[in-house]
């Protein structure tokens, strides 16, 4: 009995805890299906008093929130990928190799994401117009890229180095040389890793801001956040217009999430256990 009333207690918790996370998304949804009138004459904290779609089509016409997606996907998919693949190749040589200050290396590599991005606005901006490439979606997947790689190599590195020496001695047994037992030995142990890290980063790519507004100038070019952002300039009070501008956003998002979700809760049991 007091077993079974601890059980009660902690899901009726979690219950509470998992409604305060959900009830700001729900809010923001109730709200997307309402009218502008609705809204002037209720408050945004009422409760509905009308449901129309017609919203969703405002913001996606005003927003042009199909680019603006197109974009984000542009700029997300490849820097997800360079960072990953750049990232397990630099863990692999770190954690299954001698390498010379390795260590040294590794820290060096994470002490970048300690900085506070905030400070490397200006010198990244004209680091970027310097080379040429300012105002292009290629500024911003390389800026992803490598604010992201030395997070990545530090989590990846964790995960091969506890991978046991033998599977790869094995393989070396064999005859397979440093490439094979990376792609077919190293990579698909660390499937785990690799879809969390990729869930995330796709998450953190995807609805970016800060830099998305530091080497993007023109509205042709810019991701999804930075087009919410405009919306929100254009229609200062309509936030039903606003709130479903939003959903649309977070529809790929959420779809990534759920896809990967087996994966994703892998690889975080698999951190948690190592």
């Amino acid at each position: 009995m007091r077993n079974r009333f601890k059980t009660g207690g902690y899901h009726l918790s979690m219950g509470l805890v998992s409604l305060l996370w959900v009830a700001p998304i729900l809010w923001v949804v109730v709200i997307s299906f309402r009218s502008f009138d609705d809204v002037a004459a209720n408050g945004l904290g009422s409760l509905p008093h009308s449901f129309t779609f017609s919203t969703y089509v405002q913001a996606w016409q005003d927003a042009d929130e199909f680019r603006a997606l197109v974009n984000s996907l542009l700029v997300t998919i490849p820097a997800v990928l360079l960072s990953l693949g750049l990232a397990a190749i630099a863990a692999y040589g770190l954690a299954r190799y001698n390498i010379p200050f390795r260590r040294t290396v590794l820290l060096l590599m994470l002490m970048g994401n300690l900085l506070p991005p905030q400070i490397l606005l200006i010198p990244i901006s004209r680091f970027v117009e310097l080379i040429g490439y300012y105002d292009t979606l290629i500024a911003l997947i390389a800026v992803h890229v490598g604010f992201g790689l030395g997070f990545y190599t530090f989590v990846l590195h964790g995960f091969m180095r506890d991978l046991p020496k033998e599977i790869q001695e094995a393989a070396t047994i064999d005859g397979a040389g440093p490439g094979r037992i990376f792609s077919s030995v190293i990579l698909p142990l660390t499937r785990p890793a690799l879809a969390a890290l990729g869930a995330l980063s796709f998450t953190w790519i995807f609805n970016d801001l800060l830099w998305s507004i530091t080497v993007i100038r023109s509205g042709d070019k810019m991701p999804v956040t930075p087009a919410l952002l405009g919306l929100q300039g254009l229609f200062v009070s309509s936030w039903n217009v606003i709130a479903a501008g939003t959903v649309i956003a977070a529809v790929p998002t959420v779809a990534v999430f759920l896809r990967f979700q087996k994966h994703f809760v892998g690889g975080l049991a698999i951190g948690a256990v190592k």
